[in-house]
């Protein structure tokens, strides 16, 4: 198996693009599956992953084989964003208001923090995280995973974190969700912090061919110890 996977707009290198939603990754996606010659793949998103991935099975069906969702973000009722992490919440007000200015002043030092010191950051940033999180959180591999990604998604400025907390906290309109035709499983844990298991129930029964599985465990990592059996899932479909 071959994974392909590429920056957003305004992360690590790939070039900022303010306002931008989730059309765009996707098609940039598409590109670059035709850069490599490949027809048809299966498409995995995790967390703020799954309106990109959700985008590219909308716009690109063709393309899709088959897609599997893991602790996937959903659009919140107010009272599901009392559940969520702190820096959750407070983002999620400043988007309701239109605050740009204040979601950059919300970003600028936890950025800072982040890439100083990024597992002390997160551990701080997920302390109302379900336990089973945080054991995750202790796994040096994931340890050493999470702070190449954030050094490097982080490394030149907060704008494309700005720019897509805009677009995940938004009403996702270049995702048409009916238009999503392809086999697709999302799965989801309780108590999750970081996406309350009912924004992810709704999400999945308004899409046409999908299915929830709600795993027993707690937690936004509930995946991490699972990545072999979504896989194995995946590629039967």
């Amino acid at each position: 198996m071959r994974m392909i996977t590429g920056e957003r707009p305004g992360y690590g290198r790939s070039t900022r693009l303010p306002g931008r939603g989730f059309a765009e990754h996707a098609d940039d996606m598409a590109r670059v599956l035709d850069h490599l010659d490949l027809d048809r793949v299966y498409v995995c998103g995790q967390s703020g992953g799954a309106p990109h991935a959700l985008a590219f099975a909308a716009r690109h069906p063709e393309r899709a084989r088959a897609a599997s969702i893991l602790s996937g973000m959903a659009p919140l009722t107010d009272e599901e964003a009392t559940q969520v992490i702190p820096i959750n919440q407070q983002a999620r007000r400043l988007v309701a208001a239109h605050d740009v200015d204040g979601l950059r002043t919300l970003l600028t030092p936890i950025a800072a923090e982040m890439l100083a010191d990024p597992l002390a950051c997160y551990a701080a940033q997920m302390a109302t995280a379900p336990p089973e999180d945080h054991t995750v959180m202790t796994d040096p591999l994931w340890q050493q995973g999470y702070i190449r990604a954030t050094r490097e998604a982080l490394g030149t400025g907060i704008d494309g974190w700005a720019d897509e907390t805009l677009a995940i906290l938004g009403d996702w309109p270049d995702v048409p969700l009916h238009a999503v035709t392809t086999s697709l499983v999302w799965y989801h844990a309780d108590d999750d912090r970081n996406v309350p298991l009912s924004a992810a129930r709704r999400l999945v029964d308004s899409l046409p061919n999908a299915t929830l599985v709600v795993w027993p465990d707690r937690g936004h990592f509930a995946a991490y110890h699972r990545e072999g059996q979504v896989l194995d899932e995946l590629l039967t479909r």
